[in-house]
C-alpha cells in the first residue's frame, strides 16, 4: 500500500522538476548559512548558481563524515540552535561523534518518511509494531516510533535488550510487524525457542530490518525461522535516520529511496566519477528537504547501485539494490577484495551451518591469513554428523576459494558458542590493525 499516493507516484518528469528547485534552494541555503560549505563552493570556484539543471550535480563538492565530525557539534547547522528540537548522534566508535539536529519540519518529514516506509512493508493503522531498535540518541528507535504513530499503528517500544521479555511480549501482546536489526532477528528467535515460544506460531507476519547489511540468503532463513515477511530498510543518521529507502512487499527487490527528499548517485569509490543507473559503486546522497543540517553530495560509504525501472507496486521512486558492503569495510586479503557479505552468503547456503559466524584477519610472516568461524546448526550438533565436520570445512574452504578467489581456514564450531548482538553485528576481527 501507499501512504503518500501524490508524492510517491510522481511522474519522472515532474519528479526531476520537484528536486532541481530544492536542489537550488539547498546550494544557496547551505552556501549562506554554513562556513564549510561556502568555503568548498569558493576552493572551487563556484557559486550556487552554478545548477541549473540535475547534470550539474558532479560539478559540487563532496561532503565526507569527516568533515561533520570536525564541525562537532554544531558548525554544520544551517539554521540558529534555538530553532534545533532534537539531536541524535552517532556513537563515536571510530572517531569523534557525529551530531545531527532537527527542526520541527525534519521531524515532521522523518514521520512522514518512516510511515511510508512501513505502509510501504505492508503494515498500515491495524498493526502492532514491536520497535526493537535501540531508543536514545541512535536514531533507530525513535525514527520508527514516530512513523508508526503517523501510520496510525499502535508502537510497542520495547527498544533493545531485554531479550526474554522481548520473546514474553511478542507473544502477549500479538504483535505483527517487528523492526530491529536483522541479526537481532535471528538471536531473538533462538531466545524464543529456548524459552518454548514458537514465533511462527505468533500472529507475527512482517519485519522490516535494518542498520547492518545484510544478504539474501540471510532473508531466507529468517523468513524460514520466524515464519515472517523480511524486508529491508536503509538510512543513516547524517542523513536523517531510518526511512530514507524502503523495500516494498509487492517486489521485495531493492529499496525505494524517497527521491523527492533525497538526490542519489552513484560514483566510484576511488575516482568520484558518476556511474550510469546499473553500475555498482558508493551511494551519494544530497539532502532537499532537510533544514538542520542538509548535506550536498554526502558520500555514505555504501555500496549499491540504482534501478530506475518501473515497479509492480507503482511507486516511480528509484530503487537502491541491497547494500553490498561499505568500501571502509572491504577487506583486501593478499591482493583480493573481499566484503564480509560475501563470505555470509556462501555460508548460509550450505546445509547445517547457522547464520552466526566471527571472520579474523590476520597476518603470518608476510602474509594475510583469514581464519572464519561458523556455528553449525542445532540438528548437525545433535546428529551423527558431527562426524563429518572436518569435511564440511574443507568443503566451505574450497567454496570460498571457487567462488572469492581467497584461501581460509575454516573452523566449526559449537551452537550459540559465538557472541550475539543486539544492535549492529561486528562481523569481522582485523588482528593487523594491531600489529
Amino acid at each position: 500500500m501507499i501512504f503518500n499516493v501524490d508524492k510517491e507516484t510522481l511522474p519522472r518528469d515532474e519528479l526531476a522538476a520537484l528536486q532541481l528547485t530544492r536542489l537550488k534552494n539547498q546550494c544557496e541555503r547551505v552556501y549562506a548559512n554554513v562556513p564549510f560549505y561556502r568555503k568548498a563552493f569558493d576552493d572551487m570556484g563556484i557559486k550556487p548558481g552554478i545548477v541549473n539543471s540535475l547534470e550539474d550535480l558532479p560539478r559540487l563538492p563532496f561532503t565526507e563524515k569527516q568533515d561533520l565530525r570536525n564541525g562537532y557539534p554544531y558548525k554544520m547547522f544551517a539554521v540558529p540552535i534555538d530553532t534545533i528540537v532534537r539531536l541524535h548522534a552517532s556513537s563515536g566508535t571510530t572517531g569523534k561523534s557525529t551530531v545531527v539536529g532537527y527542526t520541527k519540519r525534519d521531524l515532521d518529514n522523518w514521520a512522514e518518511l518512516m510511515a511510508r516506509s512501513l505502509s510501504a512493508a505492508g503494515l498500515s493503522s491495524s498493526d502492532f509494531i514491536h520497535n526493537a531498535y535501540g531508543y536514545g540518541l541512535f536514531t533507530g528507535g525513535l525514527g520508527v516510533h514516530y512513523g508508526a504513530e503517523r501510520l496510525g499503528a499502535t508502537v510497542i517500544p520495547i527498544s533493545g535488550g531485554g531479550s526474554k521479555r522481548q520473546a514474553e511480549l511478542l507473544r502477549d501482546f500479538g504483535a505483527t510487524g517487528m523492526t530491529c536489526t536483522p541479526s537481532y532477528a535471528l538471536y531473538l528467535y533462538e531466545v524464543a525457542y529456548d524459552m518454548g515460544i514458537d514465533i511462527r506460531e505468533l500472529p507475527l507476519r512482517v519485519g522490516v530490518f535494518g542498520a547492518e547489511p545484510w544478504t539474501e540468503e540471510m532473508r531466507a532463513e529468517i523468513e524460514r525461522k520466524l515464519g515472517i515477511t523480511a524486508l529491508n530498510i536503509y538510512g543513516l543518521s547524517e542523513i536523517m535516520g531510518p526511512g530514507v529507502a524502503q523495500e516494498c512487499a509487492e517486489s521485495k527487490c531493492g529499496m525505494h529511496i524517497f527521491e523527492d527528499h533525497f538526490l542519489p548517485e552513484i560514483i566510484d569509490p576511488v575516482t568520484g566519477a558518476s556511474l550510469p543507473p546499473g553500475a555498482v559503486g558508493e551511494l551519494v546522497i544530497t539532502t532537499l528537504t532537510k533544514e538542520a543540517i542538509p548535506l550536498i553530495r554526502y558520500r555514505t560509504r555504501d555500496l549499491c547501485s540504482l534501478d530506475l525501472t518501473p515497479c509492480v507496486c507503482g511507486r516511480t521512486h528509484a530503487r537502491i539494490t541491497r547494500i553490498l558492503g561499505r568500501s571502509d569495510d572491504m577487506l583486501i586479503i593478499r591482493g583480493v577484495n573481499v566484503f564480509p557479505q560475501q563470505i555470509e552468503a556462501i555460508l548460509v547456503e550450505m546445509e547445517g551451518i547457522s547464520p552466526h559466524y566471527e571472520i579474523e584477519v590476520k597476518r603470518e610472516g608476510t602474509l594475510d591469513a583469514l581464519e572464519i568461524m561458523v556455528e553449525f546448526s542445532e540438528a548437525m550438533f545433535q546428529s551423527d554428523e558431527i562426524r563429518h565436520i572436518q569435511k564440511r570445512e574443507k568443503s566451505l574452504q574450497k567454496s570460498i576459494k571457487d567462488y572469492l578467489g581467497v584461501t581460509a581456514k575454516v573452523r566449526l564450531v559449537e551452537p550459540q558458542s559465538l557472541k550475539r548482538f543486539e544492535g549492529k553485528a561486528s562481523r569481522v576481527r582485523d588482528l593487523r590493525k594491531k600489529e
